[in-house]
């Protein structure tokens, strides 16, 4: 499944509506920075990394996912599509990277499919913690970061996407993403982005 990392883009490229976070109502997700996708994640380290601190000064909270199938019963659709080629628990490949600005308090969701509120009880977490926006970071664009931002959308929470802060591996599959959501379920950001709007 993992592959090479292609450059990312500017949120102004796709950018179709104007709005900034609000620190005081969102979350920050890490999406599946682990070992097995660090072709992709370490050309973006320092993007995430840098939206991390931005979110810790201003408060915000930070669930990073960690994708793992346990068992080939939680394999699903995902071990036909990819050949069984999967992320397995357990395995040095399904640890988050070392790299992440990653503190003890910080909570880890574990998943077994492309989005991030599928099976999890994320949903009822960010109910619980009064969040009505997630600011989405992580890989792949394409697939598990453009499905946690629809599954966010359709769940009534404002989705900001970063443009910088995520990637996957090819950039036209980044870009077509970007497009996509734009028009239909997120407001695209970057970490300067962030930073003018958190005015940090």
């Amino acid at each position: 499944m993992a592959t090479k990392s292609e450059p990312s883009s500017s949120y102004k490229k796709f950018e179709i509506r104007t709005r900034n976070p609000n620190p005081k109502t969102s979350i920050l997700l890490v999406i599946d920075a682990q070992n097995y996708f660090s072709s992709m994640v370490n050309p973006i380290i320092p993007s995430i990394n840098t939206t991390i601190d931005l979110c810790r000064r201003a408060s915000i909270p930070i669930i990073f996912t960690r994708h793992c199938h346990k068992s080939p019963a939680d394999h699903d659709m995902l071990g036909e599509w990819w050949n069984d080629d999967l992320v397995i628990d357990g395995t040095p490949e399904a640890e988050l990277m070392p790299e992440l600005d990653r503190k003890p308090n910080d909570a880890v969701v574990e998943k077994s499919t492309y989005g991030a509120f599928t099976g999890t009880r994320l949903e009822e977490r960010l109910r619980e913690l009064g969040v009505e926006e997630v600011i989405v970071t992580g890989v792949m664009t394409n697939l598990c970061c453009e499905t946690t931002a629809r599954e966010a959308f359709v769940r009534g929470f404002r989705v900001f996407f970063s443009t910088d802060a995520t990637a996957t591996s090819e950039v036209e599959l980044h870009e077509a993403s970007l497009k996509n959501l734009a028009y239909g379920f997120a407001y695209l950001v970057d970490c300067q982005r962030i930073g003018d709007a958190f005015s940090l």
